[in-house]
C-alpha cells in the first residue's frame, strides 16, 4: 500500500483502502471486526472499489491517491471518499465522495473532503476537482463548504474546484 496513512479529522478517520478491503466492499462481506453502517456499501462505495482494483492491475498502486472509507470515531464505516486515480499530466487530481443516509445533515462529507484536498496539496497535486448533479444541490454544497469553486456546468453535472497557487 505505499505506506499511505490514516488522515485524522476532528471527527472522522479517513482509512485508505488495502486491496483486501477493497475486494471486500466489491463483495458486500464485511470481515470480523469490521463495522459497517447499514446501507454500506453503497454503489457508489462499490464502483469506487472496483474502480480502484481495476487501476492497481492496469497501472500500480496509486499511493495517496486511492479510494478511503470514512469511519466515525466509534470505527463504524459511513462512506467513502477519494481518488479516481493519480493526477493527470497537469496535476490535478478527481475526487468522489459518499454517505450512507443516516450520516448526511452532521457535516462529515465536508469535513472528510477538506482533509482529502489537503492530501492531495501534500502529495503534490496542483488542483483538486469534483462534479455533482444538477439536482443534487447538498453534494454541491459540500464542495463549496470545503473550499472548491464552481467552475460551470453543462446539461447534467455542475463542475467545482480548488487550485492551488503554490503548486509548480
Amino acid at each position: 500500500m505505499n505506506d499511505v496513512s490514516m488522515i485524522q479529522t476532528a471527527r472522522l478517520r479517513l482509512h485508505p483502502l488495502s486491496l483486501d478491503d477493497a475486494q471486500r466492499i466489491v463483495d458486500a462481506r464485511p470481515a470480523p471486526g469490521d463495522r459497517w453502517a447499514e446501507d454500506y456499501p453503497g454503489a457508489g462505495d462499490t464502483a469506487s472499489a472496483r474502480g480502484f482494483l481495476n487501476g492497481v492491475a492496469e497501472r500500480g498502486d496509486p499511493g495517496v491517491y486511492r479510494p478511503y472509507a470514512i469511519r466515525l470515531a466509534d470505527g463504524a464505516t459511513v462512506g467513502g471518499i477519494g481518488f479516481h486515480g493519480p493526477p493527470d499530466a497537469d496535476g490535478v487530481v478527481t475526487i468522489g465522495y459518499g454517505l450512507v443516509p443516516g450520516a448526511r445533515g452532521h457535516g462529515y462529507a465536508s469535513e472528510s473532503l477538506r482533509a482529502l484536498i489537503a492530501r492531495a496539496r501534500e502529495a503534490g497535486a496542483t488542483a483538486v476537482r469534483g462534479d455533482a448533479d444538477l439536482d443534487n444541490i447538498p453534494s454541491q454544497r459540500v464542495m463549496e463548504a470545503a473550499g472548491m469553486a464552481y467552475e460551470g456546468e453543462d446539461e447534467r453535472v455542475r463542475n467545482y474546484r480548488v487550485v492551488f497557487p503554490d503548486a509548480s
